[in-house]
């Protein structure tokens, strides 16, 4: 714990190293760590007003992740032709076996909502 104490721009490759890994299991970013280790599914909120429901493959301190089994999920409004009111929002979704997201593009990151609450 004596590295914690030191600042980043003191620390030798191999103590930022471990202080990483640290944080990777008991930060924010453990989420990401549990889902690849345990294979299970997160929720991704993203900017562009699209969910994803993926399985981790890799991650890195940016939030850019490998995903597989991805379920992207969006609702659409229907444009109104002449003299037609607008239609009710409809839910679109599509499977994307392997993808790439990048972090900048990441709101939230929810354990799935659905294991969370079945009993282990």
């Amino acid at each position: 714990m004596a590295t914690a104490a030191k600042p980043k721009s003191e620390m030798t490759q191999d103590e930022l190293q471990k202080l990483e890994e640290e944080e990777f299991r008991t930060g924010p970013l453990s989420v990401l760590t549990q889902s690849v280790k345990n294979n299970t599914q997160i929720l991704i909120n993203c900017r562009n007003n699209r969910k994803l429901l993926a399985r981790v493959k890799a991650f890195d301190r940016h939030c850019n992740m490998v995903l597989e089994n991805v379920k992207e999920m969006w609702t659409e409004n229907p444009k109104s032709g002449k003299g037609q009111k607008k239609g009710k929002p409809v839910n679109k979704d599509r499977f994307i076996s392997k993808m790439f997201l990048r972090g900048d593009s990441v709101i939230l990151v929810l354990r799935n909502p659905l294991q969370a609450t079945q009993p282990k």
